[in-house]
């Protein structure tokens, strides 16, 4: 039996912040790879959350809704979620945990599957408001808007990827949020108070998948350097 954890990773967030964002896989074809995961849609509208195989948007005027599977996305991570270790923690903060969570990484050279689950005493997230195609996603970000709950239980989903792949999707972390009654989350910008349970999930391959049928991702010319620092920035 093949024990191989592989992530599945259509087009790359360097193409997205380069204003890529034509939905070329849709929704229903991300799942068929995994059960966990993140992303966006057309336009780059709002943060998708993907868990226990069901995708949710997590929109810029703060709703979220489940989608139904024929939604088209530009870009999107997901893996089956196979935990490698887990352990509980109380009252922990943003900086502190995720730099205790490396420290259980048995290599800095390997993507990690992240998951929090319990209640945090606060939870900040923004969600992106939608772009037109080309337009440079530092430009949207510049207008995403921002929204904090106190007191919520539900659980971050993400990847922590190597400096190495740092283009593929940003180097370290990128984490989204989902509530437990799903109608809140969007992409973390900080959390306070975490106590629950932490996993951490391995991933043994990386499957890139291109969008070959978009003209416009086929006939972009990228500046590496500088999506790379857009990257950096926008996330």
């Amino acid at each position: 039996m093949d024990k191989t954890t592989k992530m599945f990773h259509h087009s790359s967030l360097a193409a997205l912040m380069s204003g890529l964002y034509e939905g070329s896989i849709t929704i229903s074809e991300l799942l068929e790879h995994g059960d966990f995961g993140i992303g966006t849609l057309t336009g780059i509208t709002g943060e998708v959350i993907i868990l226990d195989g069901e995708a949710y948007q997590a929109r810029a005027d703060n709703t979220v809704s489940k989608l139904t599977g024929s939604e088209t996305a530009p870009y999107g991570a997901v893996t089956p979620f196979t935990k490698v270790l887990t352990f509980e923690v109380e009252n922990a903060i943003n900086s502190e945990l995720l730099t205790a969570i490396e420290t259980q990484f048995s290599s800095k050279n390997l993507f990690h599957a992240i998951k929090l689950e319990g209640s945090f005493d606060s939870m900040h997230v923004r969600m992106s408001p939608g772009g037109k195609e080309g337009e440079p996603f530092v430009e949207i970000a510049a207008r995403q808007p921002e929204y904090t709950e106190k007191k919520i239980t539900g659980t971050i989903v993400g990847f922590w990827t190597p400096e190495l792949f740092h283009g593929v999707s940003v180097a370290g972390y990128h984490l989204h949020f989902l509530s437990q009654d799903k109608q809140f989350g969007g992409h973390i910008i900080d959390f306070e108070g975490f106590s629950g349970n932490v996993e951490i999930g391995k991933i043994d391959q990386l499957l890139q998948s291109f969008p070959t049928e978009n003209r416009n991702f086929l006939e972009a010319q990228l500046d590496l350097d500088k999506l790379r620092a857009d990257i950096t920035e926008a996330e």
